[in-house]
């Protein structure tokens, strides 16, 4: 708990992003260290900016113990980044974030067949069925399936995997605590109890729009691979398939039809090189001789599925609710025509300066937050939201450009 505490404060430091801690902690050793280093020791570490330097140069520890103790209340545990059972898969992302917050059993995550299974919110009948029926499949195979747990494409591939009998993994845009959509909280209690709950944010963080961008790199960083049920062309869906593919894992991508603005996204991930799936066979294919001790490849007897759960995905999709503002922001925000306010024009605008300043085409997103005086997490937030409206592009790495 001693050592623990300094994780936590690490990882709560306004304005220093999860990249940058993981340069101090890299420059230090162990987030005992960073706490203990001098200011002029801290100014050492490799690219820190003035924000970030004056965030380490705070030594309050008041914050990280009552997370803990909130954690302690609520029975979440706290897995650091030098812990073993930290996935090395998310370890070796660009961003890897210094804590996680689990709820339930982590599996050996870097031993297993792990499948970000994502897909729009806003989806059809067509992608309910396929969702839970991939998830179903995959779990009767061994896989294990990951997913954001949001309504749509992510809640049916949960249902799916859980009536199959295999372990879930939820990663959440908010707080363990904190039930969002707030009718999942059965969900989260299944997923909980055969698998895993895992968020960077400490317990109490709410479901603010621009987190759920971000959440999904820890997605698709502990996945080897990330399957595209259904998506339109604007959706975070496609977001996470790109982080995927910086992060050098496979994405596959299910057709649908040509004429369908749900498989618009999907469609174009396939014309641009996704593995193509059909059903989660093909998935399966890809990983069995990869994972021989894990993966039942053999032929299964078939059970046919629960058409109660079918139909009540179906009716659910069919009720069409009034999104709610996280949702729009995070799935399918409104076009803008490059009009952008708020948070994402500081970003913007920023981005814009640097890159007219230096005459180059792209900018770090480390000196993008420098130039926005925004706090890291709200300016990657805000930038990856401008990626998904088609207002800036990413290269990886964490270089950006404005989109041509």
């Amino acid at each position: 708990m001693s050592t623990l505490k300094y994780y936590v404060w690490l990882a709560s430091r306004k304005g220093v992003g999860a990249a940058s801690a993981g340069r101090a902690l890299r420059h230090f050793g162990s987030a005992e260290n960073v706490f203990f280093a001098t200011s002029n020791e801290l100014k050492k570490i490799p690219e820190i900016r003035p924000d970030e330097h004056k965030a380490l140069n705070d030594k309050d520890l008041s914050e990280p113990s009552d997370i803990l103790a909130e954690c302690a209340k609520l029975g979440h545990r706290v897995v650091t980044i030098q812990d073993a059972e930290y996935p090395e898969r998310l370890r070796n992302i660009y961003d890897p974030p210094i804590v996680l917050y689990v709820k339930g059993r982590l599996p050996a995550i870097d031993e297993e067949a792990v499948i970000g299974v994502v897909g729009t919110r806003s989806c059809t009948p067509y992608g309910l069925k396929q969702a839970e029926a991939c998830g179903y499949e995959l779990a009767r195979r061994g896989l294990i399936v990951a997913t954001g747990l949001a309504k749509g494409v992510d809640n049916a591939a949960a249902l799916g995997a859980l009536r199959g009998g295999g372990a879930v993994i939820g990663l959440l845009g908010c707080g363990i605590d904190v039930i969002y959509p707030p009718n999942a909280a059965q969900l989260y209690e299944d997923v909980a109890a055969v698998g895993a709950l895992i968020s960077e944010y400490p317990p109490g963080t709410s479901a603010v729009g621009s987190n759920f961008p971000v959440r999904n790199r820890i997605l698709s960083g502990i996945s080897v691979g990330v399957a595209v049920v259904e998506a339109p062309l604007r959706s975070g869906a496609l977001i996470t398939a790109s982080r995927a593919l910086e992060q050098g894992r496979d994405v596959f991508a299910m057709p649908g039809n040509v004429d369908s603005d749900a498989s618009a996204g999907a469609n174009a991930l396939l014309r641009d090189g996704a593995i193509p799936m059909t059903t989660a066979a093909d998935i399966v294919a890809e990983y069995a001789e990869l994972f021989p001790l894990k993966i039942k490849s053999g032929a299964m007897r078939k059970v046919p599925l629960d058409k109660k759960l079918e139909k009540r995905l179906i009716a659910a999709a069919a009720e069409k609710p009034q999104q709610s503002s996280i949702e729009k922001t995070v799935d399918k925000p409104p076009v803008k025509d490059y009009i952008v306010t708020g948070t994402e024009k500081v970003v913007y605008d920023a981005l814009r300066s640097l890159l007219n300043k230096s005459g180059e085409p792209q900018a770090h997103l480390d000196d993008v937050i420098v130039a926005s005086a925004l706090d890291a997490a709200d300016a990657m937030g805000a930038m990856t939201m401008l990626e998904i409206d088609g207002i800036v592009d990413s290269h990886g790495g964490g270089y950006y450009s404005l989109a041509e």
